[in-house]
């Protein structure tokens, strides 16, 4: 039989709040068996560099992280966030320690590219390498700067800490093996780590744990959770305006994760992470 593994991450509204955060973590430390906590932090971050005089840009709701933006996450995120979560958990008597990816080569990433984005808000295009390239769309070049995109994931290492019984807290940091820490999303930090876990030999559930109680019909309406979607129903979903947004990418992420044999994913609120709640994510 596989080993259960728990993988839960939360996003950065929960962290600011100090009642769902205490909420959830108390229901993390209940989860039986092993577990591992991937964390956001990015309103945290905003406000951080606001204090410090740094803008922060978004585009499309994408931090640029410039070597000054660059500082601030990795001081917030690495440092504040991640230590203070540790230690309330250290509290509630679950052995955790706190890791970037640059920790043990948890998980290495590349530099994401250049990137074309629409000028109709659209999905985002790749640079198109000449003028005579046809596949171009008409937007404007972002680079986002020190921002990473997942390589890999050391199951090894992380499979060695649950094993002396830590329960890793993995901040949204990684590192491009040649000395540059890199601003990663934590949702495809959580996703990534999930399928590498998978394909160490663990059955492993994933969740979400967000503001709301799950994907919603009607942004408006808490009580239009959607109970399962599949990926015909992403689609679906998709085409008709149902999911948009931050939402679109947290389930590709999620879905990614069932194709490489991830038991379970789920998306739910911080405050019900039992496993009851929420929207199931399926292959089928």
């Amino acid at each position: 039989m596989k080993p259960a593994l728990t993988i839960v991450k939360v996003g950065g509204a929960v962290v600011e709040d100090e009642q769902q955060l205490d909420r959830l973590l108390q229901d993390f430390c209940a989860i039986k068996g092993a577990k591992i906590l991937v964390h956001g932090g990015g309103r945290r971050a905003t406000k951080m560099a606001e204090r410090l005089g740094i803008e922060t840009k978004m585009v499309n709701g994408r931090r640029i992280t410039d070597a000054d933006m660059l500082e601030v996450v990795t001081m917030v995120y690495g440092g504040l966030v991640n230590k203070n979560v540790v230690a309330r958990l250290q509290a509630l008597g679950c052995d955790a320690i706190g890791l970037t990816g640059a920790d043990a080569n948890i998980i290495r990433s590349h530099r994401r590219p250049p990137v074309i984005v629409p000028v109709n808000d659209g999905p985002v295009a790749p640079v198109k390498q000449s003028a005579n390239d046809s596949s171009a769309v008409d937007g404007f070049p972002v680079d986002y700067g020190f921002v990473g995109d997942v390589d890999k994931v050391a199951n090894d290492h992380l499979a060695r800490l649950i094993d002396a019984g830590l329960t890793p807290v993995i901040a949204p940091l990684t590192h491009d093996g040649q000395g540059h820490i890199l601003n990663t999303n934590a949702d495809t930090m959580a996703s990534e780590t999930a399928k590498a876990m998978a394909a160490a030999g663990y059955d492993v559930t994933l969740i979400y744990a967000f503001e709301k109680p799950g994907v919603l019909r009607n942004p408006d309406d808490d009580a239009s959770v959607i109970a399962t979607i599949s990926r015909a129903d992403f689609e679906t979903y998709k085409a008709g305006g149902t999911i948009s947004g931050g939402m679109l990418p947290k389930i590709e992420n999620a879905l990614a994760a069932t194709d490489a044999g991830v038991k379970r994913v789920i998306i739910t609120q911080a405050t019900a992470i039992d496993g009851l709640h929420g929207t199931v994510i399926s292959e089928e």
